[in-house]
């Protein structure tokens, strides 16, 4: 369910503070305040922690910028004296404040509470019985639903399950111990907040509008995205939104208004794309693992067929022999490997095709992506996008209206891949 936008989540260039909560263009997705929780409970061995995992995941995300809570706790076996049997000593850490926690602060409830109030993106409370305790005393409502809820992570081992209330059964997420289950539970729909997150607060140097395109320059690096449909009113602003602050520009990664968009991923690229050597020459496309299954091509890619001869090929408008877009449905599970079009990206269509792929090596190829190792953790494996060396030249061709294939001139293909595991 999403909320009105807020005057700390918009830039200042898109229209008086005072109107925000009234422009009916810009939508974002926002958290749900209460009291509706989405859990992920992971099952372990008995004999195994999972508070070490959990720990690492929520610290991850909160290196990220995302606002984390919660505590994990540890139990050790304690020295006693003879005749006393096996104490527990019990250590518990605070994933807000980075530290210790005393044992009569653990108060679930409190936990639970307090991240509702303060809109955290992750909750943990490492043992399923306080979660549980915990929102029941707050009558928690449970949901699947990504949109849906608080996300929290709780653990409960195996030979526990039985114990389960039949609504967590329903509404819980089951999820594997290991860090690649976590990253799908938390789910691809929030890389455009992890994106936004990443870009600094630069100057904004310059942006070009054209018919199709947008430019979007900073201090390091400049980017690109294609534009759904020429944008009418975005002229008179561009001015306004020069004086934003690169960060502040990205945030429209998140809007549902989709010349927005367009824009929020061009300011994205202007941070991430900038010369690396770490980055390899060339789009990636043959960098891409191949498994067992058909090839999936989404998007027009020319000069793939010879790559990837026999792959099934998915366009907006499918020429004889291509795919519509409704057949990813069946096309992308079980397949080999994917190659994404970067317009996925824009359009929003990206975090369900990671769903829809996600045990496949998938690259993302095209002049809108953002080169960055944020996008491996939500199941990509190769980035191949632009990195531009002359953007008063890609500025003036765009708003000359010149074709993606002569936006080369200003800059080279490079790409980058994940590490094997």
């Amino acid at each position: 369910m999403a909320t009105k936008p807020t005057p700390r989540d918009l830039p200042d260039g898109l229209g008086p503070r005072q109107d925000f909560a009234d422009r009916r263009t810009l939508s974002l997705i926002e958290p749900v305040q209460a009291p509706w929780v989405r859990p992920g409970l992971v099952i372990h061995d008995p004999a195994e922690s999972v508070d070490g995992l959990l720990a690492d995941f929520a610290l991850r995300l909160k290196g990220r910028g995302f606002t984390v809570t919660g505590y994990v706790q540890r139990n050790h076996a304690a020295d006693a004296a003879p005749g006393e049997g096996c104490a527990e000593r019990i250590e518990l850490f605070d994933l807000a404040s980075g530290t210790p926690l005393a044992v009569e602060r653990c108060d679930a409830t409190r936990h639970l509470r307090q991240a509702m109030r303060e809109d955290a993106d992750l909750l943990v409370i490492s043992r399923f019985p306080a979660f549980r305790s915990a929102s029941r005393d707050l009558g928690a409502s449970l949901g699947q639903g990504v949109a849906q809820g608080l996300p929290v992570l709780t653990s409960i081992a195996g030979r526990c399950l039985h114990r389960l209330p039949a609504q967590m059964r329903r509404q819980g997420a089951m999820v594997a111990p290991d860090l690649d289950s976590l990253w799908r539970w938390w789910g691809p729909e929030r890389l455009y907040q992890d994106l936004a997150l990443g870009v600094a607060d630069d100057e904004i140097r310059a942006i070009a509008c054209g018919g199709r395109w947008i430019m979007v320059e900073g201090p390091h690096g400049s980017g690109l995205a294609a534009l759904p449909r020429p944008p009418r009113d975005l002229a008179p602003r561009l001015a306004g939104l020069q004086r934003e602050g690169l960060r502040r520009l990205a945030l429209l990664c998140r809007s549902w208004d989709p010349v927005e968009m367009a824009l929020g991923v061009a300011a994205l690229n202007a941070h991430y794309n900038r010369p690396d050597p770490d980055l390899r020459p060339g789009n990636g496309v043959q960098a891409l693992p191949h498994g067992p299954g058909r090839a999936v091509v989404i998007g027009a890619f020319p000069g793939l067929g010879g790559i990837l001869p026999q792959a099934a090929v998915i366009e907006t408008e499918p020429r004889p022999g291509e795919f519509p877009p409704v057949a990813m449905d069946t096309l992308l599970p079980g397949c080999g490997c994917a190659v994404v079009n970067a317009s996925a990206l824009v359009n929003r269509s990206l975090p369900r095709i990671l769903r829809l792929a996600e045990t496949a090596p998938l690259a993302l190829i095209g002049l809108s992506t953002p080169l960055t190792p944020r996008l491996f953790d939500y199941g990509i494996a190769v980035l191949g996008g632009l990195v531009v060396h002359d953007p008063r030249g890609l500025a003036a061709a765009i708003r000359a209206g010149a074709a993606p294939r002569e936006f080369t001139r200003f800059g080279q293909y490079r790409h980058r891949c994940r590490a094997a595991a």
